[in-house]
């Protein structure tokens, strides 16, 4: 595991502990990262089937998954409030890209908002949604 991957999932925010629930798992995903992620937390990710309450979601997802609004509202169903979600896409070029107005659109749709993007690993990019808060 690279150091570049390490310090990519320091940016996530995530602490020991914490339990990540992890959806859209498939053969292309960055297993380097999702290691980084195990390293930080001390714990493995939770497959999509947990339903336990958790600290944290990833969602690897790719333009042909399918409704990313859909996604975001069944990954929200376990988690604890003010939880952290990451919604990991592919970097623009690679099959699978997922623009950020797709992303900030489904994110609207689930009652979240797209707070910053930056690159997770050598393919994906990562998203952080927050919760849109009440009052706006």
């Amino acid at each position: 595991m690279g150091k570049q991957t390490d310090s990519q999932a320091d940016r996530l925010g995530l602490a020991p502990g914490q339990v990540v629930q992890e959806f859209g798992w498939d053969d292309d995903v960055d297993d380097a990262l999702r290691a980084a992620i195990e390293k930080i937390t001390g714990t493995e990710l939770a497959d999509e089937d947990y339903d336990d309450v958790t600290d944290a979601v990833i969602v690897w997802w790719r333009s042909q998954d399918g409704d990313l609004a859909d996604m975001l509202v069944d990954a929200l169903t376990v988690l604890d409030d003010g939880g952290a979600v990451w919604v990991f896409t592919r970097k623009a070029g690679r099959s699978g890209h997922v623009g950020h107005d797709e992303i900030q659109e489904a994110a609207t749709t689930a009652g979240l908002h797209a707070m910053t993007t930056f690159a997770v690993a050598d393919d994906w990019s990562g998203t952080r949604l927050a919760n849109r808060g009440r009052g706006r």
